[in-house]
C-alpha cells in the first residue's frame, strides 16, 4: 500500500508538468488565452504550428510512458503500474501547478496506457490517425480510440491482460471521452474544429 501510494504521488506531480503552457509561456503566451484555452497538444499545433504541436504531444507521451516503465522495473507491487498510469495522468488532467486546470490527457494517457500494453495503444493510435485523416476532426479520433482500447484489452486481441488491467482501461477510456464532452457538444451542433476544412 505504501509502494502504491508513494508512486501515484509522486508520478502525480511528473504529470503536473504543464509542457503545452510552458512552450507558450516561452514564446511569451498564455496558451489558456487563445484558441481553446487547452494547455494540450492541438491547442499548441493551432497556435504555434507542427514543430511545437508535435514537441508538445511527445513531452506529454513521455510523461506518462517513462514514469510506468520505471515503475514496472523498480516495484514489486502488481498494482503500482497502475498507479503510476492513474497519477500522471491525472496530474496532467488536473495539474497543481495551474490550480488544478490541465489538459484533456490524450497523449500522457496514451503514453501511460503504452506501458501496460503498448500493441494495443499503438493499435488504438493507428485508428486515431485513420479518423483524423478521414474527418480531420482530432477529438473525434481521440474519443473514438478511447473507447476502442478498452475493447482491444478485455478481448486480449493485442496479448494476454490482468482484470485488473481490463477494468482499468475502461475508465480510462471513459474519462478521456468524458474530458472531451464539450467538444463532442460541438461534433453534434457541426461547431468542432477540423483541420481538413482548413485544409492541413
Amino acid at each position: 500500500m505504501t509502494e502504491c501510494i508513494s508512486v501515484l504521488v509522486i508520478c502525480y506531480l511528473i504529470g503536473s508538468i504543464p509542457f503545452g503552457f510552458l512552450i507558450a509561456k516561452a514564446k511569451g503566451v498564455d496558451i489558456r488565452t487563445v484558441g481553446s484555452g487547452n494547455i494540450g497538444a492541438t491547442n499548441v499545433l493551432r497556435t504555434f504550428g507542427k514543430k511545437l504541436g508535435i514537441s508538445c504531444f511527445f513531452l506529454d507521451f513521455l510523461k506518462g510512458l517513462l514514469p510506468v516503465l520505471l515503475t514496472i522495473e523498480l516495484t514489486c507491487s502488481e498494482y503500482a503500474p497502475i498507479c503510476a498510469v492513474a497519477g500522471t495522468v491525472l496530474g496532467h488532467v488536473f495539474t497543481i501547478f495551474l490550480k488544478f486546470k490541465g489538459g484533456k490527457g490524450v497523449a500522457t494517457t496514451a503514453g501511460a496506457l503504452t506501458g501496460l500494453a503498448p500493441l494495443a495503444v499503438l493499435a488504438g493510435m493507428i485508428i486515431w490517425f485513420i479518423t483524423l485523416k478521414i474527418t480531420g476532426y482530432v477529438s473525434l479520433g481521440s474519443i473514438i480510440s478511447a473507447l476502442v482500447l478498452p475493447v482491444l484489452i478485455w478481448f486480449d486481441l493485442f496479448g494476454e491482460n490482468s482484470i485488473q488491467n481490463k477494468y482499468f482501461f475502461i475508465v480510462m477510456g471513459f474519462l478521456v471521452a468524458y474530458r472531451h464532452r464539450t467538444n463532442i457538444q460541438r461534433l453534434l451542433k457541426g461547431e468542432e474544429n477540423s483541420f481538413k476544412k482548413k485544409g492541413k
